[in-house]
């Protein structure tokens, strides 16, 4: 397996920092004032919650960001987004565009779904990212029969 193709199979991050640019466009629409999985060092709100706070143990409220790890328990945090925006959150989720799975059907499916053209130059990665992305928005109490989608 070549070197570029073996980031495909890898696990060895499931940590992808958010472009700040990326982040900022989002920001300007949507006034975020929580980042519910962030570490210290690149958290993009004020208030937000670190690994030691476990945001899914936490109450998510207002208008909140969110980049989950991409590894196995994304499923988790894409579920509290969800059952947050029921609660009344507005929850901005990027998350990797993984269509065939059981989460993105169980969960994207009822939201706001934004392709992203192209694929992501994460924070601190050299190369653009080996997978589609996709911004999800759970709007408070809102679900879609079908989902709204588009293309940023």
């Amino acid at each position: 397996m070549t070197e570029k193709m073996s980031v495909h199979y890898s696990s060895a991050t499931d940590l992808w920092a958010t472009p700040q640019d990326f982040f900022d466009k989002l920001h300007t629409e949507f006034g975020f004032e929580l980042d519910v999985c962030a570490l210290s060092d690149n958290a993009k709100c004020n208030k937000f919650f670190s690994p030691s706070d476990d945001g899914l143990f936490q109450k998510w409220e207002g208008i909140c960001w969110m980049n989950p790890p991409y590894g196995r328990g994304i499923k988790d945090w894409v579920q509290k987004a969800y059952e947050s925006s029921l609660d009344g959150a507005t929850v901005v989720c990027l998350l990797p565009a993984r269509t065939d799975t059981r989460w993105w059907h169980d969960y994207c499916m009822h939201g706001e779904i934004r392709f992203v053209k192209g694929r992501l130059k994460f924070g601190g990665v050299k190369d653009n990212a080996p997978f589609p992305n996709a911004v999800v928005i759970f709007r408070g109490n809102r679900t879609y029969e079908n989902p709204i989608v588009s293309a940023m």
